[in-house]
């Protein structure tokens, strides 16, 4: 069985589908300072600490009342 190491770095693209967080909201927020990119030629990258940390700092959502 092959076990997929975890990823180091996330494109764009990837980092759009892993979090649901729009193309242009994630350039806003790397403009706003709150994720660290490296680049690779063209291809920005974003590290997965980096990204793991802007979702685990989102405010909780309010819980609805059932």
């Amino acid at each position: 069985m092959y076990i997929q190491p975890e990823k180091l770095t996330f494109t764009i693209s990837e980092a759009v589908t892993s979090t649901g967080i729009g193309r242009t909201k994630l350039y806003a927020l790397i403009k706003e300072g709150h994720l660290e990119t490296r680049k690779l030629g063209k291809r920005t990258l974003i590290p997965a600490p980096s990204l793991r940390a802007l979702v685990d700092n989102l405010p909780r959502a309010a819980r609805i009342a059932a």
